[in-house]
């Protein structure tokens, strides 16, 4: 418990970033997400694959400069959406190339940086259209509060009543108990939200507790099934109690996304 509160701690300075929002939120994102996909490289290493992290960080650098002059011309981002249809097919070309012309020919090499890229930099990336979408960040608050929320309760309530094991190929230690702790928890804190900062929307705020810490729970699982292949614990240690920057924030992958889509095709349709 101790270490959940000191990396918890670690993580307030970022709150500023959230607060003032635009170019300040985007250099703090392109440097949590190539953090992240640093740590995905090694990862794969350790299984004798090998990531391309120049090629990745460059990719996700292009989708960078494009949000930068989102933000710079203030335009929505539907008057952007050729520039990331570009992005992507850069990305898969990118990968697609990377089997030709190295030495090995690994078939392994382009989809792995595909994988990094997309998983990690583009889905950490919609913290930045959310900020573009609501300016003040309110609903960024209800993707950290679902995914962070989610992992909190989740394991408060594990260690106090979890018996049924959720999914132990995966991971162990969590359990049915605590998988609808962290639910109910991720409902609660999006609700009082809503009362308190957005009480005309309290009830989409509450959907959005539900849905995101659902996907947050898929995420961590997900990324457990990648540290379960590569035969590794952590992605790193940076974060003490968490481990590196993917451990941290491998729920907030999925929450951003979930956010960001309920918001556009729900609440600001």
């Amino acid at each position: 418990m101790k270490t959940r509160v000191v990396s918890a701690l670690l993580m307030v300075p970022l709150a500023a970033f959230v607060f003032f929002g635009g170019i300040p939120l985007l250099l703090m994102a392109f440097g949590i997400g190539a953090m992240a996909m640093s740590e995905f490289a090694e990862g794969f290493t350790k299984i004798g694959v090998k990531s391309y992290k120049l090629v990745g960080l460059l990719c996700l650098s292009l989708l960078y400069v494009i949000y930068g002059h989102m933000l710079w011309s203030g335009m929505p981002v539907s008057h952007y959406a050729a520039y990331l249809m570009f992005w992507f097919f850069i990305v898969i070309a990118s990968g697609l190339l990377l089997m030709l012309f190295t030495k090995d020919h690994n078939i392994a090499n382009g989809p792995i940086i595909m994988l990094s890229v997309f998983y990690i930099g583009f889905l950490s990336s919609h913290v930045v259209l959310i900020d573009h979408l609501d300016q003040d960040g309110t609903l960024i608050w209800l993707a950290l509060l679902t995914a962070f929320g989610t992992d909190t309760f989740a394991y408060l309530i594990g260690v106090r009543f979890g018996k049924r094991k959720l999914c132990p190929a995966l991971s162990p230690k969590k359990t049915m108990e605590g998988a609808l702790g962290g639910l109910a928890g991720s409902v609660l804190l999006c609700t009082s939200f809503g009362l308190l900062i957005m009480p005309d929307i309290v009830i989409h705020c509450a959907l959005i507790g539900l849905l995101g810490s659902l996907f947050a729970q898929m995420g961590d699982l997900v990324a457990s099934a990648f540290k379960r292949k590569m035969g590794i614990k952590d992605y790193g240690n940076l974060i003490p109690g968490h481990g590196g920057v993917l451990d941290r924030f491998d729920s907030i992958l999925f929450t951003l996304p979930v956010v960001y889509y309920y918001a556009t095709l729900i609440i600001f349709r």
